[in-house]
């Protein structure tokens, strides 16, 4: 067995799951904390899970959990996490922010996992934190919440809040509050277990690098298309991405044909529609807002070139009929 218990009371953690919340974040929260009971020989943690009613939850797999009650029921909490996923750029219950209001009083330690940062919020719990949220979410949300303090790393805990991006990262998330309340050789047992090998920085990058998400390997294209990336709010000319990395537009446009079988003119477009899709699916910008930040200088352009690539319009993407395809 590994590790001693700081305190020889388990901690109670509820877990709030919102509709359509990711499969593995919530098991990417949980297995972690049961292994350490298991590891440890003690019971150091016990989790509830609530929903807003009482009522099964369904997940975005399509697969139904049964909660052990309704969010009212809890008591008090060492820890309460909201799980969220799906929709939650859209999701909206006063109830809720008023339970996390009110678990916040009571010095309840606050996290949200995956999308699940919309919900702390937008009930003005993370103001004065650091946050993050899933990379496909980020830009958005930073929209939404200029005021945060928002960060792109894998996961981040301050003082009594805590968040973590999705997938894998949740699971470093719990490795390292494991590590910090119960000592350093539980949390590496727990990850042994998983045939996990944590993430000493959470600092790294959520996406992986270009080189291996695009199975090129030409550093100046590569050094393009991140100059691209990092400019779609207003794009640099075919010159200045040229003379970034030393090579002629023509030099350019001969590496973009050969390793992705398009003009830089064309993957640029897309890159920015794609940004584009993204807000206007995850905020409530108005169109106009949304092709001026994704680097259109018309709305009339915006709308053309959208329905020429999506075969649908900006303002139909409000009303998405297809909804499996966000953060995990």
């Amino acid at each position: 067995m590994h590790g001693q218990p700081t305190d020889e009371s388990p901690q109670e953690i509820g877990i709030l799951l919102i509709p359509g919340f990711s499969m593995m974040a919530f098991t990417s929260a949980i297995e972690p904390l049961r292994s350490a009971n298991r590891m440890s020989g003690r019971t150091l943690y016990r989790w509830l899970l609530y929903s807003t009613d009482g009522q099964p939850v369904e997940a975005s797999n399509g697969i139904s959990f049964m909660p052990d009650g309704p969010m009212e029921d809890a008591g008090r909490l060492s820890k309460a996490i909201v799980c969220a996923a799906l929709g939650a750029e859209t999701f909206n219950d006063r109830r809720v922010y008023s339970w996390f209001r009110r678990l916040a009083r009571f010095g309840t330690h606050l996290g949200a996992i995956s999308t699940g940062t919309y919900i702390l919020a937008r009930a003005g719990l993370l103001d004065g934190y650091k946050c993050t949220i899933h990379w496909e979410s980020l830009g958005s949300f930073i929209e939404e919440f200029p005021q945060l303090e928002v960060s792109a790393k894998l996961f981040e805990i301050d003082r009594d809040r805590f968040t973590a991006a999705g997938g894998n990262a949740i699971m470093d998330l719990m490795l390292t509050i494991i590590a910090g309340e119960h000592g350093h050789d539980l949390s590496a047992a727990v990850a042994e277990q998983f045939i996990h090998v944590p993430l000493n920085d959470p600092d790294m990058p959520q996406r992986m690098p270009l080189r291996r998400r695009l199975r090129i390997s030409h550093p100046k294209l590569l050094a393009v298309i991140e100059q691209m990336e990092v400019s779609l709010e207003e794009p640099l000319s075919r010159e200045a991405l040229a003379d970034s990395v030393g090579l002629s537009t023509r030099q350019v446009e001969r590496l973009f044909v050969k390793y992705l079988g398009k003009a830089p003119s064309r993957y640029y477009l897309e890159l920015r529609l794609k940004r584009a899709r993204l807000l206007l699916s995850q905020t409530s910008m108005p169109i106009l807002d949304v092709s001026v930040a994704c680097g259109f200088v018309s709305a009339s352009h915006f709308s053309k070139s959208y329905r020429e690539f999506f075969s649908c319009s900006p303002r139909s993407e409000r009303t998405p009929t297809v909804a499996n395809t966000r953060p995990t």
